[in-house]
């Protein structure tokens, strides 16, 4: 990231540096009154992410799309991973993974997909089978093939969990016919992210614009073996969920009165992550489809990738 975008997100971020603070904290006489905000709070935080500017597709000189994993085991994504738990928290604190499935439930965000190109569209009753493993105990079945009427439902079962059928599960969890265990923040492993790297000639530098962003979780019925299957849950177009991401905020290390929010930390890039596929001739092929088992000339062609996209800023300098 060049100088001139870090400075504009760091004046960005220190203007807004009240909004952020858990407000009224220090003159809060009782817990309840702990983030309660006056009508004057409530106007100064009406704010919006930073737009992204007018990119006119003459001015794109160079431009290469990759894909990239984030690993949250790193601790420089810590950020985009916790908290895991929330039952002892504030409630404006979240993981990213619970951001974008809350969001998605409720309609604030619509611009979902099933893969990287957002050919298909999903809504939240399209994922929700794989955000839930619901399955009949052996009390269940024993009662079901007793004949017992509470335990009809469970020839449904399937249909129930499509609809999101909530009063009829929770009774047969109640009844201890159904298991429910469901997915959480704490088994989300990776992000996958698409972005377009391009060459602006008009302000002759190097950018990045984010495209998407993908939650890399286990399948839902192998959380539990040694073996499990990992998938992509679904794929958010990024530029239509920024202003969710921007009223979510990540904990800040260095200064809790000054947390991030997530749009800031995905745009200004404030993670490590390693491409795994770019557009290319052979249809865009990932890199473990030509480095097979070796994990190091995996991240070396990772790395080729990445300096071939810096090399075209360099050589641009070069008489």
């Amino acid at each position: 990231m060049n100088t001139r975008n870090f400075l504009i997100i760091v004046i960005y971020i220190l203007g807004s540096v009240a909004s952020y603070a858990q407000p009224n904290l220090l003159n809060a006489k009782i817990p309840e009154e702990i983030g309660l905000k006056s009508a004057a709070q409530l106007i100064s935080d009406n704010d919006k992410p930073l737009e992204y500017g007018y990119v006119d597709d003459r001015d794109v000189l160079m431009g290469k799309t990759v894909w990239e994993i984030i690993d949250l085991s790193e601790r420089i994504n810590f950020p985009l991973y916790f908290p895991v738990d929330t039952a002892n928290i504030g409630s404006d604190r979240r993981s990213l993974y619970d951001v974008l499935t809350k969001a998605i439930r409720n309609g604030e965000i619509t611009e979902v997909y099933s893969d990287s190109y957002f050919n298909t569209k999903k809504t939240f009753k399209d994922i929700q089978m794989s955000l839930s493993k619901i399955t009949a105990t052996e009390l269940g079945k024993e009662q079901f093939n007793n004949g017992n009427p509470a335990a009809k439902n469970l020839e449904n079962l399937d249909n129930l969990i499509k609809d999101d059928n909530k009063v009829e599960i929770d009774k047969l969890i109640k009844e201890g016919y159904v298991d429910k265990q469901d997915l959480t923040a704490q088994d989300v492993t990776q992000y996958k992210i698409k972005g377009y790297w391009y060459f602006d000639k008009r302000q002759s530098e190097l950018k990045y614009r984010l495209l998407g962003i993908c939650p890399v979780t286990p399948d839902v019925y192998t959380m539990n073996s040694d073996e499990k299957d990992y998938i992509e849950l679904f794929w958010v177009f990024f530029p239509s969920s920024r202003d969710v991401l921007h009223e979510a905020k990540a904990f800040n290390d260095k200064n809790s009165a000054m947390p991030v929010s997530f749009d800031q930390i995905l745009n200004s890039r404030h993670f490590n992550a390693v491409i795994y596929q770019e557009e290319n001739v052979y249809g865009d092929r990932t890199i473990v489809s030509y480095m097979k088992d070796n994990a190091q000339n995996q991240l070396l062609e990772s790395e080729r990738v990445k300096e071939k996209i810096r090399n075209f800023e360099e050589d641009m300098w070069n008489y």
